[in-house]
């Protein structure tokens, strides 16, 4: 049985107006990234970390799915568990749009969780409060539910197994930068990227002279709502080959 991965970034929650680290008026330079995403970070001034996801959380609220999480949220309605719904954002806009069955890679803004237990809770929109509570294990050792530079991603586990049952890859809004799609596009007969810039692949060994494009079949340069009907109409005609 046919099945296709979506594997989406930043770019594609962009406009709904949720900024990303590499915009120019985005979260990097507001903030000391080492400060307020590592381990180490964390470690060194708790309150800033909680105050920074506090902030990120409020602001969500706001905030509305674009075309293409409701294109997303369309295919995962008519082909359910044909389709793998990977994302690196940690938002709530695909969940928003109506799709039921999305793996977020570095975790979730609107959750919290318990580091004595583990325990995972949702709290919405709302601050982290200083005598926050787990409602499992009545700890209060409690933190943001978003991965930090220096630590696991336990949810990459799925991506072996979404790439081994696929036959299409679809990155959607991603510049590669933090997972390396070209390794993965590499695995695929067939495979579209949307992305209204062309990126040059950068690894940790340094830049290549070829753009991130030019390794998949497909390229639709445009942001990610304007592209919706396009890779939703060539994920519906893969499907129902």
């Amino acid at each position: 049985m046919k099945k296709v991965l979506i594997f989406s970034g930043a770019g594609l929650s962009a406009q709904s107006g949720i900024r990303t680290f590499r915009d120019s008026d985005g979260l990097w330079e507001e903030y000391d990234v080492m400060k307020v995403c590592s381990t180490e970070g964390w470690e060194a001034d708790r309150n800033l970390v909680t105050r920074f996801y506090n902030a990120r959380r409020l602001d969500l609220e706001s905030k509305s799915p674009n075309p293409a999480h409701y294109a997303i949220a369309r295919l995962e309605e008519r082909f359910g568990d044909r389709i793998w719904n990977l994302t690196q954002n940690v938002d709530d806009m695909l969940e928003r749009a109506g799709c039921k069955n999305v793996i977020h890679l570095h975790g979730t803004l609107r959750d919290l969780r318990c580091e004595s237990c583990g325990h995972v809770w949702d709290i919405g929109y709302k601050e982290q409060r200083d005598e926050e509570m787990c409602p499992e294990c009545g700890d209060y050792s409690i933190r943001h539910n978003v991965v930090m530079f220096g630590e696991a991603a336990p949810a990459y586990r799925f991506i072996q197994r979404a790439i081994e049952e696929s036959g299409l890859f679809v990155a959607i809004g991603t510049s590669g930068q933090v997972i390396d799609i070209v390794s993965i596009a590499s695995e695929f007969n067939h495979s579209i990227l949307v992305n209204p810039n062309r990126e040059m692949y950068v690894t940790m060994f340094g830049s290549h002279e070829r753009y991130i494009d030019e390794y998949f079949e497909t390229f639709l340069q445009k942001k990610a709502g304007e592209a919706a009907e396009e890779f939703e109409k060539m994920v519906c005609d893969f499907l129902s080959e």
